[in-house]
């Protein structure tokens, strides 16, 4: 129980604050008009954005369930999981965050959002290469070698096609 509760709120609170508290003070603060027209740009953006937001859920889901943690970096899941979303991209969790992002950014149409989005994926791409992987190499050996073999970090592929 103790995990679920953690999981929830760090799945409300961490990519609640990159995905919509950061995006809203960046419309706030760029003095971006509130406008939302419903057309084929919003529909695109509703529909990116579900995707994200449906990733993100699947993903606390799955490290408590089957990983045996929670998406706080302090109580990581004990198991390696590398099932569902997993087997398709390494990152789901980010990705899925991007995207409801990138949703956000062709909603509204802001430039300054674009620009958000791919400071938020330097970042991140930054903090696996030099931090995430290697760590998670230590911790699960020569089934996460293979893994990032087969498995892409950002652009979802079919599980086992080698680049």
């Amino acid at each position: 129980m103790r995990k679920s509760i953690e999981t929830i709120l760090a799945t409300i609170l961490v990519p609640g604050v990159a995905a919509i508290l950061i995006p809203y003070l960046i419309l706030r603060l760029s003095r971006h008009a509130w406008s939302w027209r419903l057309g084929l740009f919003q529909i695109v953006a509703i529909f990116v954005g579900l995707v994200g937001f449906l990733m993100v859920i699947w993903v606390s889901y799955a490290f408590v369930t089957k990983g045996g943690g929670t998406p706080i970096p302090l109580d990581p899941p004990d198991r390696f999981v590398a099932s569902g979303l997993f087997r398709y991209v390494r990152n789901p969790m980010y990705v899925g965050a991007l995207l409801v992002i990138l949703s956000e950014a062709i909603g509204f149409g802001s430039l300054w959002l674009w620009v958000y989005a791919f400071l938020l994926w330097l970042a991140l791409h930054l903090f696996l290469v030099f931090f995430e992987e290697p760590q998670l190499k230590r911790r699960f050996g020569e089934s996460y070698r293979v893994y990032l073999l087969t498995t892409p970090r950002w652009i979802p592929r079919q599980p086992g096609d080698l680049i």
